[in-house]
């Protein structure tokens, strides 16, 4: 028996696949009209036993951006994936605050959310928020650093004005310190999500993610030049889905489960990108740049393609990596000491369902 089959076998459990094709869940949403009727395809206990964790919050990061560990879990649900699993998922906007998103799963209020970066769970667990990192989908960094063509070297900013949108990430600012790169010359402000800041003169530099403040700047016709911290030596990542560590112990199948819909929801949307952006505008009520986000998810899921090693897990955390992310936060005073690592990124669940680097789904032999 292969390892798949017996990965499967333990999922699934005896006469499972005869049960779960005749199982069926009812999903409501927003209302009756949103009612659906989904197979399951898990056995009866595991779905007795999801079912017992209750209803499931993931926060966005930031509204419904088309980005890794977003747009899956958006996916996942509109096409019923969780409901395969009986999961019961709500999915709740995030206004940007990843702390503040890190503060609600810390205090049980969400279950699940994303986190910008490795960095990111240091800084969350620096400051008393007990989360732990279940997956890590990008492995580089996704910051990049945006001035104008003028700007020859990063020594050129000194004395000029750099705008973030709430604090400067930690592979930027690494950048800089390896750059040599005064950083007290350099006045920084909170310059929110409008790269026009940049064209306009109103900074000089301007923090962004590759696969958002670029694009918005060719949709412009602006010129500029971007700055990429690997460039410098300096490692990092993106895209980091984390919990509670008491919800994950209290409820393992359920944890294992949701990243196994979002796996799966992930390579659904690299070959139906316009379908699962799609999902996405749907909840969108202010409005919602369909083109723009189809390059976000274009680029990202690139990102995550090209920096997951053959036979890695999509999400695989590497802790020597993290530590090495984490020592950019003891250069810049972010961090006194790195903690220990491990009880701040627990793979059991992602690796339980997944066959190397290959998702298991339970209804595929």
């Amino acid at each position: 028996m292969s390892a798949h089959d017996r990965r499967r076998s333990r999922l699934l459990g005896p006469a499972a696949a005869l049960a779960a094709t005749a199982l069926l869940a009812t999903a409501c949403g927003g209302g009756d009209d949103d009612a659906r009727d989904v197979a399951v395809i898990i056995d009866q206990e595991r779905c007795d036993t999801n079912r017992e964790a209750g209803p499931i919050t993931f926060v966005t990061g930031y509204h419904y951006q088309a980005s890794v560990t977003q747009l899956e879990v958006v996916a996942a649900e509109a096409m019923g994936l969780f409901d395969s699993l009986c999961l019961d998922v709500t999915i709740q906007p995030g206004n940007g605050d990843l702390m503040g998103n890190a503060q609600l799963v810390s205090a049980g209020t969400a279950h699940f959310t994303a986190m910008s970066n490795e960095a990111e769970v240091l800084q969350a667990d620096a400051r008393d928020h007990r989360i732990v990192g279940l997956a890590t989908y990008g492995h580089v960094p996704i910051a990049t650093l945006l001035t104008g063509t003028d700007v020859k070297d990063l020594t050129d900013l000194e004395g000029g004005t750099l705008g973030h949108q709430s604090l400067l990430p930690a592979p930027l600012e690494a950048m800089l310190v390896a750059a040599d790169v005064d950083l007290d010359s350099i006045e920084q402000v909170e310059a929110g999500y409008d790269p026009g800041v940049l064209p306009r003169g109103q900074v000089q530099a301007l923090t962004g993610f590759r696969s958002n403040e670029p694009h918005r700047l060719d949709a412009m016709g602006e010129e500029y030049t971007q700055w990429l911290p690997e460039d410098f030596g300096v490692v990092g990542s993106f895209g980091v889905m984390v919990a509670s560590p008491e919800w994950t112990e209290e409820h393992p199948t359920a944890t294992e489960d949701f990243l196994r819909a979002v796996a799966r929801a992930f390579d659904h949307c690299s070959e139906e990108a316009e379908e699962c952006v799609g999902y996405a505008a749907d909840l969108d009520l202010a409005g919602y740049d369909t083109e723009h986000n189809l390059q976000v998810w274009d680029t990202e899921r690139d990102l995550v393609a090209s920096s997951t090693p053959e036979g890695e897990p999509r999400g695989f955390v590497e802790l020597e990596l993290t530590e090495r992310e984490g020592e950019t936060l003891l250069d810049n005073g972010e961090l006194d000491e790195i903690p220990d690592l491990g009880p701040l990124f627990d793979t059991r669940y992602l690796e339980a369902v997944h066959d190397g680097g290959d998702p298991i789904w339970p209804d595929e032999g």
